[in-house]
């Protein structure tokens, strides 16, 4: 070996809320480097045509299997399951919660 240490990387599942309103999960390794592939028409084909995508959703897992396993079990999901996963993530505040745009019933 060269002396260097081998960083174990970090594996992540995310969801994207799109332009359109819809919501695209997907697994890395890179959040921040992903969303910005994604708004570069580079990332998904499903959201190439939905530019600009924002993050809404972000969990880190174990291994990249872990990631594959959990993606697969978060696109089965109905949106209303996917929006209160989203909703449950959010961080606390002690301000009044601002409006969200991810209602349900919109899309």
């Amino acid at each position: 070996m060269d002396g260097k240490k081998r960083v174990k990387p970090i594996f992540y599942v995310y969801i994207v809320k799109c332009s359109d309103g819809t919501l695209y999960t997907g697994s890395t390794t890179n959040v921040p480097r992903r969303i910005r592939t994604h708004n570069a028409g580079k990332g998904a084909k499903y959201t190439r045509s939905r530019l600009p995508v924002s993050l809404v959703y972000q969990e880190e897992v174990e291994s990249w299997s872990a990631a594959l396993r959990r993606e697969a079990a978060i696109k089965r999901q109905p949106r209303a399951k996917k929006i209160a996963l989203i909703r449950r993530a959010e961080p606390e505040e002690s301000s009044p919660p601002q409006q969200t745009e991810l209602d349900p019933k919109t899309c």
